[in-house]
């Protein structure tokens, strides 16, 4: 059903207008967050809740009273306040406390089954609010967004955090009061999300980063970008790319490496393996038809490069992410559970 749906949008998109090549948008379509999860903490008195590292993405928002973060591998903890708006992108093990002071409980020695959207009362309640969501990508592309985030994105501004309190609010309600749809919900809002956060991330903090994701921000290699996704297929070379972005070939070589991390034609490349990936995935194409859409003459060369990128073989790679499963994993130890007084 997947490949004869993705069949169905190949066509109707070839014959429809579609919008210019957007590389962020790309690199998201890829992603796909699939396994999601939300609830809250309620904390009351003196409390320090440690969090261990696990493979979600997560975001919370503290939505009433004071507490400290403290993260493995951050040197300094970040205060956090009513309205703040926090997001832990690589699952390190972390600790939320009225005082970094205090002995850390373990979060799951307090909880041993999903919050399934509802609040967890611990010690009482009414020092501090919490409520978070979490989910995984579909796939091995995450490392393309995640590797260039930081362990903490803190959002400040009111507008932006009053936004970001929204998806979250609406993700617990969608999982607390099940409707049909709802799953779909839940993995659009997860993507919403998302996006917002990158695109604040971007706004507000690209100046002197690295990789493709800072790249965007910077309107040449943006545009380069742009047109690597826009026609991946096309045979690109270094002097082409120059000339587009109004570059000498030299200069262009030496800022996108800068920029972006790895050269321009490693980036095409790498690109080209993931769309090839999500098409052996997603559709009845035969590899050698891939191969051709994606600039290569040869089912053997499309190959040898596939594999150096990704891996495995291409036949591979579509037995194996067929086979997969995207969900979060079911095991009590690591997800959080229903809402009960605790004292």
């Amino acid at each position: 059903m997947t490949r004869i749906l993705y069949a169905m949008e190949s066509l109707f998109l070839s014959r429809s207008s579609k919008l210019a090549a957007d590389p962020l948008s790309d690199v998201l379509s890829l992603l796909s967050p699939r396994g999601y999860m939300s609830g809250g903490i309620d904390a009351g008195g003196d409390w320090s809740i440690q969090f261990d590292a696990d493979p979600y993405f997560r975001c919370f928002a503290v939505v009433s009273g004071l507490c400290w973060l403290s993260m493995t591998g951050v040197d300094e903890a970040v205060s956090l306040q009513t309205g703040d708006f926090v997001v832990l992108p690589h699952g390190r093990a972390f600790r939320l406390a009225s005082d970094l002071a205090l002995p850390p409980v373990d979060i799951m020695t307090v909880i041993t089954a999903p919050l399934n959207g509802n609040v967890l009362c611990w010690n009482g309640g009414g020092s501090c609010l919490a409520i978070s969501a979490l989910f995984t990508f579909a796939g091995e592309d995450a490392d393309m967004l995640l590797s260039v985030l930081p362990p903490i994105l803190h959002i400040r501004k009111d507008t932006d955090r009053s936004a970001m309190g929204w998806y979250l609010e609406r993700m617990m309600k969608v999982i607390r009061e099940p409707q049909p749809g709802g799953v779909l919900l839940g993995e659009h809002l997860a993507q919403m999300m998302l996006i917002e956060v990158l695109g604040l991330y971007m706004g507000d903090a690209m100046a002197g980063g690295a990789g493709w994701l800072s790249a965007l921000a910077d309107k040449q290699m943006s545009a380069a970008l742009t047109a690597m996704h826009e026609n991946p297929g096309y045979r690109w070379t270094l002097q082409e790319l120059a000339e587009r972005v109004g570059m000498s070939r030299s200069a262009f070589a030496s800022k996108f490496k800068e920029k972006v991390g790895t050269s321009a034609m490693e980036y095409l490349t790498r690109w080209r393996m993931r769309r090839a990936g999500d098409k052996l995935v997603k559709s009845n194409e035969p590899v050698a038809s891939i191969a051709l859409s994606l600039g290569y003459e040869s089912e053997s060369a499309f190959g040898f490069a596939f594999k150096r990128e990704m891996g495995c073989t291409p036949r591979q790679y579509s037995h194996a992410r067929m086979s997969a499963l995207p969900v979060l994993v079911d095991n009590p130890r690591s997800i959080p559970v229903p809402i009960y007084q605790s004292s």
